[in-house]
C-alpha cells in the first residue's frame, strides 16, 4: 500500500505542476521525508493522510487506490469503515455512560438498605 500511495502523491502533485520542496513545505516536513513517503519508503505518510487529503481535496479512500476514480470498491469499503468505526466508538460511549449511572443506582441502593 506504501508504493499505492507514494505513486498516488507523485501523481497529484504533478497534478498540480509542484516539486517535490513545495509539498513538502505545505505538509510541514523535510523534502527529504516526503520523497521517502512517494518512494513508498515506511508508512510516515498515513500521519500526515489528513493533510493529504485536504491539500488535493480527495477522501482517504481516494488516496489509498490505485488510480483516482478507480477501485470504487475500496473507496466505499474504506468510507465504510471509517462510518462503523465512528458509530462504534460513540455506541462505547453510550454503554460508558450508562454503565456510570448504574453504578451510581447501585451504589444508592445499598446506601438505602444500610439500617
Amino acid at each position: 500500500m506504501n508504493v499505492i500511495v507514494g505513486n498516488k502523491l507523485k501523481q497529484l502533485r504533478k497534478s498540480k505542476d509542484m516539486s517535490q520542496e513545495q509539498l513538502a513545505d505545505c505538509l510541514r516536513i523535510s523534502q527529504s521525508a516526503y520523497a521517502r513517503i512517494e518512494r513508498g519508503e515506511g508508512t510516515s505518510w498515513a500521519s500526515y493522510a489528513n493533510k493529504i487529503c485536504e491539500f488535493f481535496q480527495i477522501t482517504p479512500g481516494e488516496l489509498v487506490t490505485k488510480d483516482i476514480g478507480q477501485n470504487k470498491e475500496t473507496t466505499n469499503n474504506l468510507n465504510e469503515a471509517f462510518i462503523i468505526n465512528k458509530l462504534s466508538d460513540k455506541i462505547v460511549e453510550q454503554y460508558e455512560a450508562r454503565i456510570k449511572e448504574l453504578k451510581k443506582t447501585i451504589k444508592d441502593l445499598k446506601r438505602k438498605q444500610k439500617p
